[in-house]
């Protein structure tokens, strides 16, 4: 089924692709077929749907772990079990970030995806607003593609609830139909590594955390870590600057 990319890597290998498919989740959760071949609809939802990054924060952001400067104990243990998926040649287990913003939660998400050689498909929790959303969204990933949720602490226990089955095995279940006419439908998924993004993780749910098997709270960076980042993009950039001028802006960038 085709989709509608809002973002081309660099990399052919990733493709960004914005979310989420709610005409085709509203047809499946009616009963309706989808044989037409409609192309999948962005959802307008005052302006939640997370918006395209410019050419130049691409070209900011590491593209492998290798690149990525501080968050150690995270990269060294992600890369571990992403290199662990890669040689089992299954998909890599469901991954929650937590920490304040800023510290690079969407950028190992990035890395995660083109490490896995796999397709990043991106949307937010307050995009996904109804159960015919995620049901859409789900129903159109392919086999090892990385579908990242941001502010994950946001979705509503409606459409959390899909999420379940689809998190464990790979299924979503759905009524159609109503009173005799009622009927149950189970929707078999491709298999797929949901990544999630919050700076809440007091506000996720018990049943939705249990389900992440892979869970990593970042924390600030350093000073020294900062004056690396900020070379590493004055260097991109070819922007001037000397080790003294890094340090003075990373001891005011507050860790992150």
């Amino acid at each position: 089924m085709p989709r509608k990319s809002i973002e081309q890597d660099k990399d052919p290998r990733e493709r960004i692709v914005q979310s989420s498919s709610s005409a085709d989740g509203a047809r499946m959760l009616s009963g309706e077929s989808n044989e037409s071949g409609l192309e999948q609809q962005n959802v307008d939802n005052k302006g939640s749907t997370p918006e395209p990054e410019t050419p130049l924060v691409q070209d900011l952001r590491p593209r492998r772990f290798k690149d990525y400067v501080g968050q150690k104990a995270v990269v060294d243990s992600i890369s571990i079990a992403v290199l662990a998926a890669k040689k089992r040649g299954d998909t890599l287990d469901h991954a929650l970030f937590h920490g304040p913003p800023g510290l690079g939660k969407t950028t190992i998400s990035h890395i995660i995806a083109r490490e896995l050689d796999s397709t990043l498909v991106h949307t937010s929790g307050p995009a996904l607003e109804r159960p015919a959303d995620v049901v859409g969204l789900l129903s159109n990933l392919k086999t090892g593609d990385v579908l990242f949720i941001d502010e994950i602490h946001r979705l509503s226990h409606a459409v959390e609830e899909y999420l379940y089955s689809a998190m464990e095995d790979f299924r979503v279940d759905f009524m159609t139909g109503s009173g005799a006419f009622a009927k149950s439908i189970n929707l078999p998924l491709e298999p797929f590594t949901l990544i999630g993004s919050t700076t809440r993780a007091g506000m996720l749910s018990a049943p939705l955390r249990e389900r992440f098997g892979l869970a990593y709270h970042l924390d600030f960076y350093s000073i020294a870590e900062l004056s690396q980042v900020i070379s590493r993009s004055a260097g991109i950039l070819k922007v001037d600057i000397d080790d003294l001028g890094a340090l003075e802006i990373a001891k005011r960038s507050r860790g992150t």
